[in-house]
């Protein structure tokens, strides 16, 4: 597992295509939006060269990004992968849709993971020809720092496939856990849980989400609030997630009003400059 095609130039995507160059791999990048991959390596040179500053990387890693080539044509994307990540939005047709499109480029040996939080790969590998060669491997915002990477087996994933990703992990100095495949998985099942009761606390009144978040940080040593974390992910994925779960998994995770509410308005965190708090004063919450 030498050449990785990463799906999608988000923040998640070009995590993984950053974090995978600095560990030895080859990547292609894609994109539908050519934009998109150019901000996106722009940033991830912005990335690299803080984390030269502080220590985290060395000087001889400027040349790992070097490793990374972008690309707007799947095609180009899949054709010589060993692995191809998926990381695009949180919707299942359109993960079929790029499933089923590079079933039909990939070579046969290609392993298939979707970068999915809270969807199935059961679903999705059914949709396509190689469903024991696809499986989810969920990595966490900002992945180059986030340790954990989620492996979660389909119904019909292979233990050669699940070997191939824990091995790419590894390499990429992940730790990992294995799960089997059911809604939420582990962390999201527990983490949107978290986030949708502090957001119902904040909206009845119980405290100010700076309150909410100091809690959380100070009382129960969590290293983020719940709503601080609810901007970075953006509001409006954290309504897809919740959204999902809640049609799976029942009552206990109807969203938020509040959630649902900002997401209309257009304040989706972080990346629209205000969400639980607000950016464009460019006060720093995390």
């Amino acid at each position: 597992m030498k050449k990785i095609s990463v799906i999608g130039a988000g923040v998640m995507g070009r995590g993984i295509a950053y974090t995978a160059a600095l560990h030895q791999f080859d990547v292609i990048l894609h994109d539908i939006h050519e934009s998109s991959l150019e901000n996106a390596m722009k940033q991830m040179e912005v990335d690299l060269e803080k984390a030269i500053q502080r220590g985290y990387a060395k000087e001889t890693d400027r040349q790992s990004l070097k490793r990374i080539s972008l690309t707007t044509d799947l095609e180009v994307a899949g054709k010589n992968a060993d692995l191809v990540i998926e990381a695009v939005l949180e919707d299942m047709t359109l993960k079929i849709d790029v499933f089923q499109k590079l079933d039909e480029i990939c070579p046969v040996h290609t392993v298939l993971a979707t970068n999915t939080s809270t969807m199935s790969p059961t679903e999705i590998g059914a949709q396509t020809k190689r469903a024991p060669q696809t499986i989810a491997m969920h990595f966490f915002n900002p992945v180059p720092r986030m340790k954990l990477v989620e492996i979660v087996r389909g119904l019909d994933t292979s233990d050669e496939t699940y070997e191939i990703v824990k091995e790419v992990a590894l390499q990429m100095n992940k730790e990992v856990i294995e799960v089997n495949e059911f809604p939420g998985f582990v962390t999201s099942r527990m983490n949107c849980m978290i986030g949708n009761e502090a957001m119902n606390m904040l909206m009845e009144g119980v405290a100010s989400a700076e309150d909410i978040d100091k809690a959380l940080k100070l009382g129960l040593n969590h290293p983020m609030g719940p709503l601080e974390l609810a901007d970075l992910v953006g509001l409006d994925s954290r309504l897809r997630n919740m959204e999902y779960l809640y049609e799976t998994l029942g009552e206990k995770y109807r969203p938020c009003p509040l959630l649902i509410k900002y997401v209309k308005s257009g304040r989706l965190g972080r990346k629209s400059g205000q969400g639980f708090y607000d950016y464009s004063k460019q006060e720093e919450h995390v």
